[in-house]
């Protein structure tokens, strides 16, 4: 194994790169309701320093919205695509209006009803 050049992390992003904030919407499919899906994105989201907001829709899925360092919202996206809670089967994730932001726009991570 190589290590990372001093300045890299994991995905191999230089340290500026990683620290970018960037936001990113998200609607995930599958067995996503009722199997705490949105209490468990809320934990992950908390475990790993991101902010936003996720939300049950009426068609089934869940939705919301990450922000925080671009290299943890990959992590969470990649945790949205492939884990998610223990009781959910995903089908599919989308990620939408990706952009880079130059301030956090909560402080929290939420659940919302």
């Amino acid at each position: 194994v190589i290590p990372a050049a001093r300045g890299e992390d994991e995905e191999g992003l230089s340290m500026a790169e990683g620290n970018t904030l960037i936001s990113v919407d998200y609607e995930i499919f599958g067995k996503v309701q009722g199997v705490f899906f949105r209490k468990h994105t809320q934990a992950e989201g908390k475990k790993l320093g991101l902010v936003g907001w996720v939300q049950n829709t009426d068609r089934g899925t869940v939705q919301g919205q990450l922000q925080g360092p671009i290299s943890k919202v990959r992590h969470m996206q990649e945790w949205l695509e492939t884990s998610g809670s223990p009781k959910s089967h995903i089908d599919k994730a989308n990620f939408n209006n990706e952009k880079v932001i130059s301030k956090l726009d909560y402080s929290d991570f939420q659940i919302v009803k």
